[in-house]
């Protein structure tokens, strides 16, 4: 019973500790979000010193996209990705009271991180497709009724599909996942991670392609976003929210191209 109670102690312990950890990266990421947005409303139109204007971008204004997306993905999905980092950091604990091989949780939320960055270059290639199509304003918010309720009604029909209830019943359940995946060592430790990185891209590509709706910077556009992927991942009625929001999504954008 003393070791139980100990080990109890542990693993709260641990919780604390990891829980805090996520919550310093999740703020790092919202800072540096909010230092951009904020760069970008006071900045003078004849001379940006942080993102792209119109003309035409070059690689140094491709590696700040590049960092951009990938600093807000970790801000946005780090919170909702947190229940599955808590169940790898209790599982180690157990597993080093065993004395059996650890799987470092930083390594295995560097591979979850590793999926979203890869999914941050395709978002910046996207952005500078729309950018040299003049899609998007200086503000980076779409120029075309059209593009926006095209955006719109795809995030919310493929709420609807097969591969989105697939990716997000394996982000509801990471118990599941950590029983049934397990990997010893390093790498496995950051394929572990990519793996839900993977299911994760494939549940949110749709609605993070919305932030070229209400604006990429808009801080409250990003917020609601996140809220959202939080609740459809994390409530007990994370699938029917999901679906609400899709018909939400679907209507507005039907209204938006009519």
């Amino acid at each position: 019973m003393e070791s139980d109670a100990t080990l109890a102690t542990l693993l709260r312990r641990d919780r604390v500790v990891v829980t805090a950890g996520l919550i310093a990266v999740a703020a790092v990421g919202w800072a540096y979000m909010l230092h951009l947005a904020q760069g970008m409303a006071g900045m003078d139109m004849e001379s940006d010193m942080t993102m792209p204007q119109m003309q035409a971008w070059g690689p140094v204004d491709l590696a700040l996209v590049f960092v951009m997306w990938a600093i807000m993905m970790v801000a946005m999905m780090v919170p909702s990705a947190a229940p599955l980092i808590l169940m790898m950091a209790a599982a180690n604990r157990r597993r080093r009271q065993q004395d059996d091989p650890l799987v470092p949780t930083s390594l295995f939320l560097g591979g979850y991180l590793l999926a979203w960055t890869a999914f941050s270059a395709v978002a910046t290639t996207a952005q500078w497709g729309l950018h040299s199509a003049a899609l998007l304003s200086p503000a980076l918010v779409h120029t075309s009724p059209l593009l926006g309720g095209a955006l719109l009604v795809l995030a919310g029909v493929f709420q609807f599909t097969p591969l989105k209830q697939a990716c997000l019943a394996h982000c509801r359940s990471p118990l599941g996942f950590v029983v049934g995946h397990w990997r010893d060592g390093r790498v496995g430790a950051m394929r572990m991670g990519l793996e839900p990185g993977l299911y994760c891209v494939g549940c949110c590509w749709s609605l993070m392609a919305l932030l070229f709706v209400a604006g990429v910077m808009n801080l409250a556009w990003v917020a609601g976003i996140s809220l959202f992927v939080l609740a459809e991942k994390v409530l007990p009625g994370g699938e029917l929210i999901g679906k609400l929001g899709g018909l939400a999504l679907l209507a507005t954008g039907v209204v938006l191209l009519v």
